[in-house]
């Protein structure tokens, strides 16, 4: 049972805002815990059949150059908690990192590889198109997320109609600065049957307003475990639906393990479903948000951590997983966060000190072992 400590109620009753990557968790009431691990499939009951995409040619990276280990590895580095050149992330032994943003000259520390991010709203996107060309021409051969939760409200919450119209438009001015970039789709906060729908609609509209199938270089999704109910604590209902919950997760069921590879499963089942099985995947941001005082200690964060590692790096499947990877299902990924002042749970870094945590520690183990 989750501590009903004097803090954590005050949690409960208060709503958290991540100034990085604006996620709300708003638990307004005690979790009843499950008996049995809440484990989401893909029910085709509840997925409308969208466009079925014919793959263009992807570039030769694509196809020929699937990540090599070190090269999966990634980190969110939210802005509030500095810069990456703030952290010595060359002892984490990953391979990118992202800031949610579009970096003309990224720093790249050690080596390792930024990825733009696009942001978007109802009213458009951001930076300006201007500055989005110069860094295309800056950091050719770059993967560009158009789009950060846009089926969160309060995330960049745009309608999938409007996604789609925004994607082609980006599309076309990054392709058109820099041919050798490799664009990739908002990553929907997190693949269940709700958020796939979500999709189907966006596959539809951009179909029907570019009258070709929606070009995706790259598929991208977020790994999180929140509860899908309308003006709850979680995800919240997708912008433009009207349903009133889809997954009902508990607070507890936040770490599940089998429910995380069941969601990832999933979405390479649906990507093989639409003609997608040749495109790589990355899940572009998940960890643990919960606090210590809901149970979420530093121990049983890091048997999370490296359980999801565990999975991204050893499943495959012979029917949708990428083959120019071995059949692996997930390319790259990335664990939220370097180091965050308001969801400080996964943090790998202190703040505060910019010290290794001993969550960070176990991730430099793992990325990189001993030999």
């Amino acid at each position: 049972m989750i501590a009903a400590t004097k803090w954590a109620w005050l949690v409960c009753a208060a709503v958290l805002l991540c100034s990085s990557c604006q996620r709300w968790i708003q638990p307004t009431v005690k979790p009843t815990l499950l008996p049995e691990p809440l484990v989401p499939t893909v029910d085709p009951s509840r997925v409308v059949a969208g466009p079925t995409l014919t793959p263009d040619a992807p570039s030769q990276s694509l196809l020929s150059d699937p990540p090599q280990d070190r090269d999966r590895y990634g980190i969110g580095v939210p802005g509030e908690a500095g810069r990456v050149t703030d952290y010595e992330v060359e002892k984490l032994g990953v391979g990118w990192y992202l800031n949610w943003g579009v970096e003309v000259n990224p720093a790249r520390p050690g080596g390792i590889d930024f990825w733009q991010m696009v942001r978007l709203s109802e009213k458009g996107y951001r930076p300006d198109a201007d500055t989005i060309r110069a860094a295309a021409v800056a950091n050719p051969g770059s993967v560009w997320l158009i789009g950060n939760e846009p089926d969160v409200r309060w995330q960049d919450g745009v309608t999938a109609e409007r996604y789609a119209a925004l994607y082609g438009e980006l599309y076309q001015m990054i392709k058109s600065a820099d041919p050798a970039s490799r664009l990739g789709i908002g990553g929907v906060s997190q693949p269940t049957p709700l958020r796939l729908r979500y999709l189907e609609r966006v596959l539809a509209s951009y179909a029907g307003q570019y009258g070709e199938a929606m070009p995706v270089d790259v598929w991208n999704v977020h790994g999180f475990l929140l509860r899908e109910e309308r003006d709850s604590w979680g995800v919240d209902i997708p912008p433009g639906f009207t349903e009133q919950s889809g997954v009902l997760y508990e607070i507890e069921d936040h770490d599940d393990l089998e429910a995380f590879g069941a969601q990832i499963l999933g979405f390479r089942e649906w990507m093989a479903a639409h003609g997608q099985r040749d495109r790589p995947l990355v899940v572009s941001e998940y960890g643990i948000l919960m606090p210590v005082e809901y149970g979420f200690d530093a121990e049983r964060v890091r048997v999370y951590m490296e359980g999801t590692f565990d999975y991204m790096v050893g499943a495959r499947n012979e029917q949708v997983g990428y083959p120019a990877d071995g059949n692996r299902l997930v390319q790259w990924w990335a664990w939220y966060s370097a180091a965050d002042t308001v969801y400080p749970t996964g943090n790998l870094f202190d703040p505060d000190t910019r010290e290794v945590t001993q969550l960070g520690a176990a991730f430099a183990r793992y990325a990189e072992p001993e030999p």
